[in-house]
């Protein structure tokens, strides 16, 4: 078994615990992208947490006091926060990146808090508002509060994340946003954003194909991906691969969307073309 072999299947089995382990997950993704990230690096890593958590206070109080002492060390002391630029470079999705610089995207700034928090015995959750990731201290159902990573831990009143969901969507914010996310939902959201990222740069179909298989490895992912990574393929020249992948996807899509399988099939002998 080669090493990408290995870290796939690690990746896959450890999407199915029971209880899968965010962090684990997340500089599994980092790994992706950054060889260097062996199982020393891993573990360095999780252990950077442990030390975070253990610098927080003991049982500090309600939500209210949580959300306050998280946000005075990993805020304040330890100037973890985010900026625009963040958004251009492909380390702010790569925890053990974003652990080392205490710079990244609001949901990799998030998964910090989530899991020093948790690991100091924190009621926190994720919540993914629509263009914001930011995370809940409390009862999700009752007394609870927002606080927003990106910007050192600053906390969020209602109308605080109706602001944000209007400014990414236009749309109102739904209860349902308010809803905790899973630690799958929350790695899935992490391999969009790479997606995203390398989409937006031709040169960087590598990372995108990636993103796109180790989001196809989750138990639930979008059927579409399989559509991606077959376009991908034929982009980077693997035309063989990439037919059949699209021959694969006509067969799933036929009995529901026969005028679209059929178009997929085109696509596919099309690429087989390539190679004569």
């Amino acid at each position: 078994m080669d090493e990408i072999t290995g870290r796939r299947r690690r990746f896959a089995e450890a999407a199915r615990e029971e209880r899968p382990d965010l962090a684990l997950l997340c500089l599994l993704v980092g790994a992706e992208a950054d060889p260097e990230l062996d199982e020393t690096g891993i573990d360095a890593a999780q252990i950077e947490l442990d030390r975070l958590a253990g610098l927080l206070p003991y049982a500090p109080g309600d939500p209210e006091a949580w959300a306050t002492a998280v946000a005075r060390l990993l805020g304040e002391r330890c100037d973890f926060r985010g900026a625009p630029a963040d958004y251009r470079r492909l380390e702010s999705s790569l925890l053990h990146q974003v652990l080392r610089r205490r710079r990244g995207l609001p949901i990799l700034l998030s998964v910090v808090w989530l899991e020093v928090a948790r690991r100091a015995g924190a009621p926190v959750y994720g919540v993914a508002l629509p263009g914001h990731f930011v995370v809940g201290f409390g009862d999700p159902h009752g007394r609870h509060v927002l606080a927003d990573p990106f910007d050192g831990g600053r906390p969020l009143s209602g109308e605080d994340a109706a602001f944000l969901v209007a400014g990414a969507t236009g749309a109102p914010l739904d209860p349902s946003m308010m809803a905790p996310a899973t630690p799958l939902e929350i790695v899935l959201r992490v391999l969009n954003n790479i997606r995203a990222w390398a989409a937006a740069r031709p040169e960087r179909t590598d990372v995108q194909l990636w993103a796109v298989e180790l989001s196809l490895l989750l138990p639930s992912h979008p059927a579409r991906l399989r559509y991606e990574r077959a376009q991908l393929l034929v982009q980077r020249g693997d035309f063989t691969h990439g037919a059949q992948e699209l021959e694969d996807y006509a067969e799933v899509l036929a009995p529901m969307e026969p005028n679209t399988a059929e178009s997929l099939r085109r696509q596919a002998r099309a690429a087989r073309a390539m190679l004569n």
